[in-house]
């Protein structure tokens, strides 16, 4: 899996840290990323990614890896975070929830 998320950064021309900092970034769910580097360079990578935007192409191909809602670690399957529910996926087919006082068309 790191292999391949690894050869889809490298196709899109950022470091895996950003490619990964720009998916979270684009789930209309984020509202922020909490980052923790421990070195220069970790910090460096992970501020390209606020500059990366992904297509959705790009995001096709991630989600080919990892597919959306899925826990890859096993220790974090105890948590369900509303924001990875299907009709709060970025691709959902169905009608965005609305926001109070929002009449605007989703």
């Amino acid at each position: 899996m790191v292999a391949q998320l690894s050869d889809v950064a490298r196709q899109s021309g950022c470091s895996l840290s950003a490619l990964a900092l720009a998916f979270v970034l684009d789930h209309p769910a984020v509202t922020s990323a909490i980052i923790g580097p421990r070195t220069m360079t970790q910090l460096q990578q992970l501020l390209e990614g606020s500059d990366v935007r992904l297509d959705p192409a790009l995001s096709d191909l991630v989600d080919g890896i990892v597919a959306p809602g899925v826990d890859v670690d096993p220790a974090d399957r105890w948590y369900r975070s509303p924001g990875l529910a299907a009709a709060a996926r970025r691709r959902s087919q169905g009608p965005k929830p609305s926001r109070a006082g929002d009449d605007r068309p989703r």
